[in-house]
C-alpha cells in the first residue's frame, strides 16, 4: 500500500500537475498591464475630481459632501457626469491656481535674487562708502570697474 503525500502530485518531468501563473504569454502580459493603466488612470482622475469638489468655493458643503458620496458608491458614474456638468469650472479653477502658484513663485524668486539695481546705483553706493571710510579708494576703483563693465 502506498503512502499519501503531501503537497502538488509530480509528473514525470519534474513539473506540477496543479501550476499556478498569472501570466501565460505576451497577450496575457499585455492586457495586465492596459488594465493597470486604466486602473491608475481612473484614480489620477478621482482624485482629480475629489481636490476640484474642495477647491470649489461656491459649492456649499452639503454639494460637497453629496458629491463625495457620490463618488464612492458610483465613481465612473460621479466623474462621468462631474465632468460633464462641472469640467469647465473646472478647468477654470485649475488654471487660476496655476497662475496663482507661478505668480508667487515669480515674488519668491525676485525677493530671494535682490534688486537689479543700475551701474549707476551701484557707483553710488560705493561712493557712500568710501566717503563713509568703509571701503578704500581701490576697493572703490575695482567695484567701479565692475558696475561699468556690466
Amino acid at each position: 500500500m502506498e503512502t499519501p503525500r503531501l503537497g502538488p502530485r509530480r509528473t514525470g518531468h519534474g513539473t506540477s500537475t496543479t501550476e499556478v501563473c498569472a501570466v501565460n504569454g505576451f497577450w496575457d502580459l499585455f492586457w495586465w498591464f492596459f488594465w493597470i493603466y486604466v486602473w491608475v488612470a481612473l484614480l489620477m482622475i478621482l482624485f482629480s475630481v475629489v481636490v476640484d469638489i474642495f477647491r470649489d468655493h461656491s459649492l456649499n458643503g452639503w454639494g460637497k459632501a453629496l458629491w463625495i458620496v457620490f463618488l464612492v458608491f458610483f465613481p465612473l458614474l460621479a466623474i462621468l457626469v462631474y465632468m460633464i456638468a462641472r469640467g469647465r469650472g473646472m478647468a477654470q479653477r485649475s488654471g487660476r491656481e496655476a497662475a496663482e502658484v507661478q505668480t508667487a513663485q515669480d515674488d519668491y524668486i525676485r525677493s530671494v535674487a535682490g534688486s537689479s539695481s543700475s551701474s549707476s546705483d551701484e557707483i553710488a553706493k560705493a561712493k557712500a562708502l568710501l566717503d563713509a571710510g568703509t571701503i578704500s579708494q581701490g576697493e572703490f576703483d575695482t567695484i567701479k570697474a565692475k558696475a561699468l563693465a556690466s
